[in-house]
């Protein structure tokens, strides 16, 4: 089973390409970076993971510059988005930025995918809330257009684009997709129709879950079966074995917000589990 790790990098912490080298020597598989353009000071939304909000949160890197940069000092690392909030970004933008770090990584990036829990950050970018899973959809299916091989168009009620010259193309002809989430029909739909899997918070759960995700993955007519890599888990011998016996090839660890030393420490403590 590969492990792959997640932190979130912020003006405050070890640096990315630091962090990268580091990662690769040990012969840790990933690197998996959240994304929060900003969290607005005044907020109603409760944090899902307890108040107060980390201090972090308000710091964190841009994903795709930092990831550009542990990829370029890297050969084997993948990097990957736990989660890119599609909904606040152009998707036209976004598509470019996305088939740019896969090409230049040699096809190693993961685009992890979220619908995001922060109303009022959201809002910001004018999202309307109760719509934002058809947005991410719509986005999603129209980057998939810029990403074919030939010019395609995309027609959709809240994003559209014509068929258009758009290079450079992701290695594979688009890069592997987690959508990330609680588990329910809706999700497991949007697994099956864009997305190549899911990246669940932890590990609680998976063995009830995992029926119906692939169930909805089968009615869907897709081949083989959906990719489920576990994310932000604090590991434990007992806690991977479980994962590894229900089929998991891949999980991903969280790291602490800090600077290098204690990153370094934490690394060589999870070094036990490769």
């Amino acid at each position: 089973m590969r492990i792959s790790t997640t932190i979130f990098l912020t003006d405050e912490t070890v640096r990315p390409d630091r962090l990268a080298r580091e990662l690769e020597q040990r012969g840790f598989a990933g690197l998996y970076l959240p994304e929060h353009t900003h969290i607005p000071a005044a907020r109603d939304t409760p944090a899902p993971m307890g108040e107060p909000l980390p201090r972090e949160y308000g710091r964190t890197l841009d994903p795709f510059v930092a990831l550009g940069q542990a990829a370029a000092v890297t050969e084997r690392l993948t990097v990957a988005t736990g989660v890119t909030l599609v909904a606040q970004h152009d998707p036209i933008v976004l598509a470019k930025q996305v088939a740019t770090l896969d090409f230049l990584s040699g096809g190693r990036f993961t685009f992890g995918v979220g619908y995001g829990w922060n109303v009022e950050e959201a809002a910001d970018h004018g999202v309307e809330w109760s719509s934002r899973r058809a947005l991410v959809r719509e986005r999603m299916l129209l980057m998939r257009a810029l990403w074919a091989e030939e010019p395609t168009a995309y027609e959709g009620r809240f994003a559209s684009v014509r068929a258009s010259l758009a290079h450079p193309k992701p290695v594979k002809g688009a890069p592997r997709t987690l959508l990330g989430g609680a588990p329910g029909p809706r999700l497991f739909a949007g697994i099956a129709e864009y997305a190549d899997g899911w990246l669940p918070i932890g590990g609680a759960g998976l063995a009830e879950a995992l029926p119906a995700l692939r169930q909805a993955w089968a009615d869907a007519g897709r081949d083989g079966a959906p990719v489920v890599v576990p994310y932000a888990v604090q590991p434990s011998a007992g806690k991977l074995a479980r994962l590894r016996d229900l089929g998991v090839e891949e999980v991903v660890v969280g790291l602490p917000s800090a600077g290098e030393a204690e990153v370094l420490r934490t690394l060589d403590e999870y070094a036990q589990y490769l």
